[in-house]
């Protein structure tokens, strides 16, 4: 098989390269997205930027459609790696969900046009990428509700408040938290916004 696909086997022999390549697309991809948005953005463009040939994005990523997909995968897998190491620093529940909003709010501040097509694209209907959005959602969403299960287990917590409502009031003010202090007030500390977005958490544990 290796004789009558080359490319596949030296492609799978090499999986640290083609994951390089694909953390310099995803950084390219975001800064010009972030100025012209998905839809004005070319291969062409996005090889030029990350250094590599738009034969190299092409074989490794199919399509323009395809290798957004795989990009919007690349860095929410970042998000979930960051997400789940350091939830697994802190005994304290709440603790661990403070720490995993500053996770979240620096993957923002890191990425900050990655958070600006998942906004401007989550929510449209209907959505080239919908179906991934909607499988990436959940995944983000286990992993602040398994948190929330953690808090859940240690504190008394307001049974009324529906565990379905309290994931999604998490994970948007993730979003909006995070874009509102680039776009509007910079000047707010990262700090800031974790405490804002932890008055959440904070009224769902009965004191």
């Amino acid at each position: 098989m290796s004789m009558n696909h080359p490319g596949l086997t030296e492609k799978k022999l090499r999986p640290a390269r083609t994951n390089a390549t694909k953390q310099r697309l995803f950084e390219a991809s975001m800064e010009l997205i972030g100025e012209r948005g998905a839809s004005g953005v070319t291969v062409d463009e996005i090889a030029a930027a990350a250094g590599v040939s738009k034969g190299t994005v092409y074989y490794n990523f199919g399509s323009k459609s395809d290798l957004i997909a795989q990009l919007l995968r690349h860095g929410v897998d970042i998000m979930l790696d960051r997400l789940r190491t350091i939830e697994g620093l802190h005994e304290d529940p709440l603790e661990a969900m403070e720490a995993m909003l500053g996770q979240a709010l620096e993957f923002m501040d890191d990425y900050p046009s990655f958070a600006r097509l998942w906004v401007s694209e989550n929510w449209r209907t209907p959505s080239e990428w919908g179906t991934l959005f909607v499988e990436l959602r959940s995944e983000l969403l286990g992993v602040i509700g398994a948190a929330i299960g953690k808090v859940a287990a240690a504190y008394a917590v307001d049974g009324g408040i529906s565990r379905g409502s309290l994931e999604a009031a998490m994970f948007g003010a993730i979003f909006v938290v995070g874009l509102d202090r680039q776009t509007y007030n910079p000047e707010r500390s990262r700090e800031q916004g974790v405490a804002a977005i932890m008055t959440i958490m904070r009224g769902y544990v009965v004191r």
